[in-house]
């Protein structure tokens, strides 16, 4: 299969720009706050961030006192938003295929991506390559859609509701098949691999990391009360999983 580069697709593009602009999305409330909790110190580490995106990550990194960022992306118009909105001394951004990182001659202190990993259809192969990567000792930050939310297949409704649109519960359906998912979503025919969570887990140890803490998306009452259309869902199931791992001194 081709290196996916669903964020140039305009729709999908302006999509994702629309959403990260509003004051509440899943990202800002969720995803970016449990990711950073689980970094280590930043002063002074040379970081790869795969799959930078718009590079608020990157611009934030350097903020918190990296020597150097590597932001790279496979997407022209992330990379464009990111120059453009969230450039900074330190930073520099790269058009590359997450499936490339292993022309990169040299290693860091630390590699981070946030929800790019779905992407990747040989994700054991990805894990090792940036094993790579790493100076020995080093850590590794990530996550990715969670598993149970993977495992739609486009063919059910995601949540079985009441009459008035109340979701009851999440639905899972062929969760322990993997692979290849292709659904109508933002636009027709968008695609991610699908992969159980003992198949991540099994797949870094393979690669030689050693996991240190795994986390599952979580979100207050409040902010569920507050925007129950938008965060309703999230007591029924984790949209997002995080690990971070290190590379055997």
């Amino acid at each position: 299969m081709a290196e996916q580069n669903i964020y140039d697709n305009e729709a999908f593009f302006e999509n994702f720009r629309s959403s990260r602009s509003n004051e509440a999305n899943f990202n800002d409330c969720i995803e970016t706050p449990i990711l950073f909790s689980m970094l280590p110190d930043l002063r002074e580490k040379e970081i790869l961030d795969i799959g930078c995106g718009m590079g608020q990550h990157a611009k934030q990194y350097a903020e918190m006192g990296a020597a150097s960022v590597l932001g790279i992306d496979i997407s022209e118009k992330m990379l464009e938003y990111a120059k453009a909105h969230n450039s900074a001394e330190h930073v520099d951004y790269r058009r590359m295929s997450m499936e490339d990182i292993g022309t990169i001659n040299r290693q860091f202190d630390l590699v981070t991506s946030s929800l790019v990993f779905d992407y990747a259809e040989d994700f054991g192969g990805l894990m090792q390559k940036i094993h790579g990567l790493l100076k020995d000792g080093a850590a590794f930050v990530f996550s990715m859609s969670h598993p149970i939310v993977t495992a739609w297949d486009g063919v059910y409704d995601r949540y079985t509701r009441t009459e008035t649109g109340e979701r009851l519960y999440a639905n899972l359906r062929n969760y322990c098949k993997e692979g290849l998912r292709k659904v109508d979503w933002v636009v027709n025919g968008y695609e991610c691999y699908h992969r159980t969570v003992s198949t991540l887990i099994n797949s870094l140890i393979k690669a030689g990391f050693v996991i240190e803490e795994c986390q599952e998306a979580h979100i207050s009452d409040e902010m569920r009360e507050r925007y129950p259309a938008l965060f309703g869902g999230t007591i029924h199931r984790p949209e997002f999983i995080f690990f971070r791992c290190r590379k055997h001194s």
